[in-house]
C-alpha cells in the first residue's frame, strides 16, 4: 500500500482536517501521480456537508487533479514517469455498457466511480480525492496534460472546463447564436472563455452589475443584469440559448422568457431544492429545457487540447492547503475570481 497524506472531513458537521490513508498499490495498468494542484469546486461543498444526501466519510474531496507521473504499471503504454498527468470527476466505470462503449462513462449505466465520495468498480472499497499527495488510477481514466499551460490554471478544467465545454459542444454552440451564461463563477467564468471562443455573441447574466468588466474581459459583449426587470425584458426572446450554473434556487421561468422561439437552456448547476417550472414557459415558444454532466474521458482529452492550443485555462487563486476552510466560507461568499487551487505540493515535502 502507499501512505498518502490529505485533508479529510470526518463528518458533515467537522472542518477538514489532515488525514493520513492509503492508496492501492500501482497494478498492471495503473499510473501513480504526485499532485500539484487540485481545483476547488462547489460540489466539494456540498458533499462534504452532505448537502446533497448519501456522503461517506472520512471524506477526501477533490475531482480538479493535476501532477505529474512517478510511476507506471508493467502494461502502460500511455504515460512515462514525469509526464503531466490529470484526473477529473471519475476514476473508473464499467467500460462495458453502451455509454461506456459510446465514450459517455459520465452516464456508465452500471454507475461511475466518483473520484472521491464513491467506490471503486468493486462498490466496496472507497474512493478518496485530490485534496491529497498523491494518486492511483488506471491509465484508462487518466488525462495528457497541455505543457505550455499553467498546472494550477489547468487543475479547474478537469471539472469546471468540461461541465461548461460538453453542453456548448453538444448543442452545436458557435458563430450565429447569442448565447448568455447564466451566474459568473467557476463554472460561468468557464462558460463565457469557452462559448466566445466558439465564435458565439456571448453575455453574462448575473445578479452583480459590478461584473461587467470581468464579463468582458473574459470575452462577454455585455451583462445582463438579472434582478433588474427592465434590463430582462430588454433581452426578452432574444437569445438562443442559456446554460445556467447557478447552484442556489432561483425562477427559472424568468430566465425561459429570455430565449427565442425553439431556444434551448440546459443547466449545469444542481440547486439543493426543485425549482418551480411553470409548463407555459416552455410551451410557448417550442422551448426546450437540458441538462448535462460533465464529459467523457474522450471528450475531456478534446478540451484540454483546445485549451492547450488557444491558451485557455481557468483564472485562479493558490491557496495552501490548510487554507480549505476558509475557502469553502470565501466561496459561499462568492469572494474568489474565479477559482480556488490548493497547492498540494507544500504537503509532500
Amino acid at each position: 500500500m502507499i501512505a498518502v497524506e490529505g485533508y479529510a472531513a470526518q463528518s458533515a458537521k467537522a472542518p477538514l482536517a489532515p488525514w493520513s490513508f492509503e492508496r492501492r498499490d500501482v497494478g498492471p495498468k495503473d499510473v501513480l501521480i504526485d499532485i500539484a494542484f487540485c481545483g476547488v469546486c462547489h460540489s466539494d461543498i456540498h458533499q462534504a456537508r452532505d448537502e446533497w444526501g448519501g456522503s461517506r466519510f472520512p471524506m477526501v474531496p477533490g475531482h480538479e487533479i493535476v501532477g505529474h507521473v512517478t510511476a507506471i504499471g508493467s502494461q502502460v503504454d500511455q504515460f512515462k514517469v514525469g509526464d503531466r498527468a490529470g484526473v477529473g470527476c471519475f476514476v473508473d466505470s464499467c467500460r462495458v455498457c453502451v455509454n461506456c462503449k459510446a465514450d459517455l462513462e459520465q452516464f456508465c449505466v452500471k454507475g461511475m466511480s466518483g473520484t472521491y465520495n464513491g467506490f471503486e468498480q468493486d462498490k466496496v472499497t472507497p474512493t478518496f480525492g485530490g485534496y491529497s499527495t498523491r494518486i492511483v488510477v488506471d491509465q484508462k481514466y487518466v488525462l495528457h496534460l497541455p505543457e505550455q499551460l499553467e498546472l494550477a490554471a489547468v487543475a479547474p478544467l478537469l471539472c469546471a472546463g468540461i461541465t461548461t465545454w460538453s453542453p456548448l459542444r453538444h448543442w452545436n454552440i458557435g458563430k450565429g447564436h447569442k448565447v448568455g451564461i447564466v451566474g459568473l463563477g467557476g463554472l460561468g467564468h468557464m462558460g463565457v472563455k469557452f462559448a466566445s471562443a466558439f465564435g458565439a455573441e456571448t453575455w453574462v447574466l448575473t445578479t452583480s452589475p459590478g461584473k461587467a468588466d470581468d464579463a468582458a474581459r473574459l470575452g462577454a459583449v455585455g451583462v445582463v443584469v438579472s434582478k433588474d426587470a427592465a434590463d430582462m425584458e430588454k433581452h426578452a426572446g432574444s437569445f438562443d440559448f442559456l446554460l445556467s450554473t447557478i447552484s442556489a434556487p432561483y425562477d427559472i421561468n424568468a430566465y425561459l422568457g429570455l430565449l427565442k422561439v425553439d431556444g434551448t437552456m440546459v443547466t449545469v448547476g444542481a440547486p439543493e431544492r426543485p425549482l418551480d417550472l411553470h409548463l407555459f414557459s416552455l410551451i410557448m415558444g417550442r422551448k426546450s429545457i437540458g441538462g448535462s454532466l460533465i464529459g467523457g474521458i474522450k471528450e475531456t482529452q478534446e478540451m484540454l487540447d483546445y485549451c492547450g492550443e488557444h491558451g485557455i485555462v481557468s483564472d485562479v487563486e493558490v491557496i495552501p492547503a490548510e487554507k480549505i476552510n476558509e475557502a469553502y466560507e470565501r466561496m459561499l461568499k462568492s469572494d474568489v475570481r474565479y477559482r480556488f487551487s490548493i497547492d498540494l505540493k507544500s504537503m509532500a515535502a
